[in-house]
Formats: C-alpha cells, sequence, structure tokens
C-alpha cells in the first residue's frame, strides 16, 4: 500500500503566513484630510528601517506637526531628505501625492485604490507602475504585470520606484541558504520531484525518469491520482504562426 502523496499530507492549506510580530510598523499612508486633497504637507525622512515582513526598506517621515508615518521608501531616498505630500507636491522621489496630479508616464508605487485605503498595489522590492492616462473618474495604470487597472483619481501613490530592486540579484550560493529563506516564509523546501519517487509514492514514480502516463488529470479525479496538468485545456508545443 503506497503512503499519501505529498499534496495530500500538505493538507487544504490556508491563508497567508506572515510574520507578523517581527514586523516594526505598518505601512499605509495617513488619514486622507482636506489639506492632502487641496494643499500641502511637509516632512523630513527621519530614519531608513529594515523590516524582516517587507521585500524593501521602510522609510519613517515626521510630519511637521511631529507625526510620525512609515512609508514604503523609493530608491534613491535619503535620510534627511524632504517629503511632501499632497495635491501641491513637487514630482520629486519620495513625495506623495493624488495619481489625477502626476503626469502620464511618471513611475509610481504604493498605490491606492480607493482615496483613503493606505496603499494596496506595487509594494514589493523593485516594482513600479506607470500612468497610462487620465479621466474624469479614473486614472488607468499599468502595474508590474503589464496588467491595465483603473484606479480613482484622488487614488494616493509616491513618486519613484520600491528600493531594494537588486535584493533577487544576489545568489544564494548554498542549499542552506535558500532552505532559511523558504522556512522564514513557511514554504514548503527542497521539493521532490514525482517521476523521482518510487511507485508507491507518487503516480509519475518509477524507474525511467518520466511520468510514463498522459500528465494530463480530470479535474474530479480522486486525491490520489490528482497530479500533473490538472484539467489542461491543451497539452504539447504550440505551433509556430
Amino acid at each position: 500500500m503506497g503512503k499519501r502523496l505529498m499534496i495530500q499530507r500538505r493538507g487544504k492549506g490556508g491563508t497567508p503566513w506572515t510574520a507578523s510580530f517581527h514586523g516594526k510598523a505598518d505601512v499605509a499612508y495617513m488619514e486622507y484630510s482636506a489639506t492632502q486633497r487641496d494643499g500641502l504637507m511637509t516632512g523630513q525622512v527621519l530614519e531608513l528601517v529594515d523590516d524582516p515582513t517587507k521585500t524593501s526598506v521602510l522609510a519613517e517621515i515626521v510630519l511637521d506637526n511631529n507625526y510620525h508615518i512609515f512609508n514604503v521608501a523609493a530608491e534613491g531616498l535619503s535620510v534627511g531628505q524632504r517629503i511632501e505630500i499632497g495635491k501641491q507636491a513637487a514630482l520629486q522621489i519620495g513625495n506623495i501625492m493624488p495619481v489625477k496630479d502626476i503626469p502620464e508616464g511618471a513611475p509610481i508605487f504604493n498605490v491606492e485604490i480607493q482615496p483613503g485605503d493606505g496603499g494596496k498595489l506595487v509594494r514589493s522590492s523593485g516594482g513600479y507602475a506607470l500612468v497610462m492616462s487620465k479621466e474624469a473618474k479614473r486614472v488607468l495604470i499599468k502595474l508590474p504585470s503589464t496588467k491595465m487597472i483603473s484606479v480613482h483619481p484622488d487614488s494616493r501613490a509616491t513618486i519613484g520606484n520600491v528600493s531594494c530592486g537588486t535584493r533577487v540579484d544576489k545568489p544564494m550560493m548554498k542549499a542552506g541558504n535558500r532552505s532559511h529563506e523558504r522556512s522564514a516564509k513557511k514554504k514548503l523546501y527542497p521539493i521532490v520531484r514525482g517521476v523521482a519517487m518510487n511507485p508507491n509514492s507518487h503516480p509519475f514514480g518509477g524507474s525511467q525518469h518520466h511520468p510514463g502516463k498522459s500528465k494530463s488529470t480530470a479535474r474530479s479525479a480522486p486525491a490520489g491520482r490528482k497530479v500533473g496538468a490538472i484539467a489542461s485545456k491543451r497539452t504539447g508545443r504550440k505551433k509556430k504562426n
């Protein structure tokens, strides 16, 4: 009798796991005030903070009214730099302003979908979106995935791109480094290929190192067989036009 498949042992799964108790701060824009909608608020970068739960560096900003906020740091931001927030802010890296006042083609990140939600889009290291077009009731932006999405014209965004863009360029060098990195994110590592297993451990297992049967599987297949290309619409190589 074979043992349960790896995907069976892992179970149904749950909500994404984050090391929130190790976080330095919650990243969200401050409450949307009338001053930001029509005027200008200024502050200064007090410190650049390394947060283990984020892929980028955070910037601690102290406003002129002595109010402290944390924002995703832009690439090139420095300690002591002046930050402007609001409609009348200058087009400068690190400044926060409504997307309707940002010129087309400008890179932005930490974008709100609706005004006041604190910033939902483009927050991972090195990412940036582009303002493509502006209309009366929506602004069209292009995400790093090349997907186009419309947001409210009064939604706020930060000018520039997210810091730590070269984070993924550093090689792991050792399997142990990869193991620790995956463990911190509650990810399974290492993952053994099904064709490398024994026949009693996986439907693709055996001595020939190939599946030995079609990888297409019905969506209603039992848990012991539901591996490979589940309910695949097509198989094989695509023909060149």
